[in-house]
């Protein structure tokens, strides 16, 4: 991800550009997006989607007859972990 700059005077009201600079003169300061806009955790980078498919996965295949032992082996993760993935109902997971 790259980040990019703007001068506050080519892209702020000269009012309020003054006001920021009594705060923070000469500093970079980050304006975040609005809540509403931004995007949930492992949207951008595909790795939601990739956690959901990979969990879909080992409820397929715990349903198949893998043990929790095999699944852990296949997918380096604990037995809690799986456990976890294989119980936990697929709208809570899918939650943000």
């Amino acid at each position: 991800m790259t980040v990019s700059y703007k001068n506050g005077k080519d892209v702020l009201p000269p009012r309020l550009l003054e006001e920021l600079q009594k705060y923070t003169p000469g500093e970079l300061i980050y304006v975040p997006k609005p809540s509403e806009c931004r995007a949930g955790w492992g949207e951008v980078s595909g790795t939601r989607k990739m956690l959901l498919e990979r969990n879909e996965e080992i409820r397929r295949s715990y349903a198949e007859g893998r043990s929790v032992d095999e699944l852990e082996s296949i997918y380096h993760l604990s037995g809690d972990s799986i456990r976890r993935i294989i119980f936990r109902t697929k709208a809570a997971e899918s939650r943000p």
